[in-house]
């Protein structure tokens, strides 16, 4: 099917707002960002809307929520905003009736923003529940189109963003700026985000794009934060990418950044303030959602074995620099989240729902580094070298140099902290869970078997990684070399990697199986596009756990 931006606005309805007319306060006002709904629940849900406003004052707003089936129970409300909050809009709606469908808008000073809709979560016997789970979108890399493909879904009934909505990168040679498209899609602010306002800009520019408007007007989202929300590899003391020396204080780099981010995100925010965003959603009785915090509040300082080891270490500073990694004592979440995790699993599995899915940044699965020449002819691995560029050709070095001393492939990931991925994985197992893990982060489309050993073991969860939606792929600078296929060869818990591709996963739960469809876009450096499931794989709960994957 070709999708392009048009079809996916003319699909909703959506059309730019109406001009604005006399305000409530003094000055004009319009819609220049769309608008957004999240965080649904059996009887609430969260409405956004900024409002761009020609004066300096506080400005007052209407919204309407109606439902679908004009049978009654709507709502309505007014309220003020202003300068304090970037004149952005959050109302969060109850006393709404489960499992229903809604439209809404909102309305200033005679301007009416696009009408979106959204969706409570349904009570009780359900049939299905259907999820697109999205990641990773850097503006200058591509067109959102992957974001238009969500918005033309027959259905959704929740858009699941596991983080890297915005990156904080900045400036003429900053990542994604070589890509084709970049010339009309530079990063606002022309600089690496730092400040509130800066935050804000960047916030601002995304919410502009129209197939990331689509996507949000179709349905509710449900969202995290990753690192790139506050600066790349982030962890409760730094980032990777902040620089006390010159960049201040990251307590106050990461306040401000999450500041904007709660200002223009459709998310409910922890009472009394603060980072801990975990929370949970059910669908019906058919599956509960468990979204993790894994950055900010817990998490210690990744441990990279180019940082922590000399440029050729031994056996001996491998084992060394692997028992650091090892040390119990790391963390990716904190004890109060996992005790909430296991409480809420405990309660989803006692309830009868089959499904236990949780929303989470990083990729779970063990990935050690392949050697791809393995699965290569040598005259067939030499042609392809022939083809890289510079930068291609010492990745690729890069690679088989790791992979020749058997290190994991990130140590951002969960492979990072393998003590925590292990108490993790006895949650799970302590809840007797059917446990499906969604993760974002990695630029690559995944299917995995989680198993809570090494070699043996038992097999603890399944688990689909999503794809950026413009984000570049590891893979794309050793494209002549197949980086996927080696990594499902040479990984017991990997059964398909795709390295390239741009898309998303569509997610089909029923309470006999749950369907993983990895949804790929053709191109995001054209706007016209076709959208495509390149590998489909299928799950079955059971007492003893979910099963193997099996692909359709």
């Amino acid at each position: 099917m070709l999708i392009d931006r048009r079809r996916a606005l003319a699909l909703l309805g959506l059309g730019a707002a109406a001009p604005a007319g006399r305000a409530f306060a003094k000055d004009a006002v319009a819609f220049h960002h769309g608008v957004a709904s999240g965080d649904p629940q059996q009887d609430r849900v969260i409405l956004w809307t900024r409002i761009t406003s020609q004066g300096s004052g506080d400005v007052e707003y209407r919204w309407s929520l109606d439902p679908v089936d004009r049978k009654g129970g709507g709502k309505r409300g007014e309220g003020l905003t202003g300068a304090d909050r970037d004149y952005t809009v959050k109302v969060d709606v109850v006393g709404l009736d489960p499992g229903r469908a809604y439209s809404f808008q909102f309305e200033a000073g005679g301007a009416k923003s696009p009408v979106g809709r959204t969706r409570t979560l349904a009570d009780g016997p359900t049939k299905d529940a259907v999820l697109a789970v999205c990641t990773c979108a850097l503006y200058p890399n591509g067109y959102f189109n992957a974001y238009g493909a969500i918005a033309a879904l027959p259905r959704v009934d929740a858009v699941v963003h596991l983080g890297d909505y915005i990156y904080e990168y900045g400036g003429p040679s900053s990542y994604g700026m070589d890509s084709p498209v970049a010339g009309e899609r530079p990063h606002d602010p022309p600089h690496e985000c730092l400040s509130l306002a800066d935050y804000r800009r960047r916030h601002a520019q995304y919410k502009t794009d129209p197939q990331l408007q689509a996507a949000h007007a179709r349905a509710p989202w449900i969202v995290v934060w990753d690192d790139h929300e506050t600066a790349n590899d982030s962890w409760m003391g730094g980032a990777e990418n902040h620089q006390p020396a010159t960049e201040g204080d990251w307590n106050v780099r990461k306040a401000v950044a999450i500041k904007a981010y709660y200002e223009w995100m459709p998310i409910r925010e922890p009472v009394g303030g603060g980072f801990s965003i975990n929370r949970s959603f059910d669908f019906g009785d058919v599956a509960s959602l468990f979204m993790l915090e894994t950055r900010l509040t817990a998490r210690d300082h990744q441990l990279y074995p180019d940082v922590e080891m000399p440029k050729e270490p031994t056996a001996a500073d491998v084992a060394a620099w692997r028992k650091r990694l090892a040390d119990p004592a790391r963390k990716m979440m904190s004890a109060g989240q996992e005790a909430w995790l296991e409480r809420a699993m405990a309660e989803s599995v006692k309830s009868g729902r089959p499904w236990q899915v949780i929303g989470n940044e990083v990729v779970m699965a063990r990935l050690f580094t392949p050697p791809i020449h393995k699965y290569m002819t040598e005259q067939g691995y030499a042609a392809a070298k022939a083809e890289l560029s510079r930068a291609g050709a010492n990745r690729l070095a890069r690679i088989e140099a790791n992979a020749a001393l058997g290190l994991p492939w990130g140590a951002d990931m969960w492979d990072g902290y393998p003590a925590d991925r292990q108490r993790l994985y006895g949650l799970i197992e302590k809840a007797r869970a059917n446990a499906i893990v969604v993760s974002g982060d990695s630029h690559a489309f995944w299917a995995n078997e989680l198993f809570d050993a090494e070699t043996g073991g038992k097999r603890v969860a399944v688990e689909f990684g999503t794809a950026g939606i413009t984000s570049p792929g590891p893979g794309e600078p050793i494209a002549a070399v197949p980086l996927g296929d080696a990594f499902a060869k040479y990984n017991r818990e990997v059964l398909y990697n795709n390295q390239t591709a741009k898309g998303f996963v569509l997610l089909t739960l029923t309470h006999a199986q749950a369907t993983a469809e990895l949804m790929a876009v053709s191109s995001i450096k054209d706007k016209a596009f076709n959208t495509r499931p390149l590998a489909t794989y299928r799950a079955t709960p059971g007492p003893g756990g979910v099963s193997g994957l099996k692909a359709v």
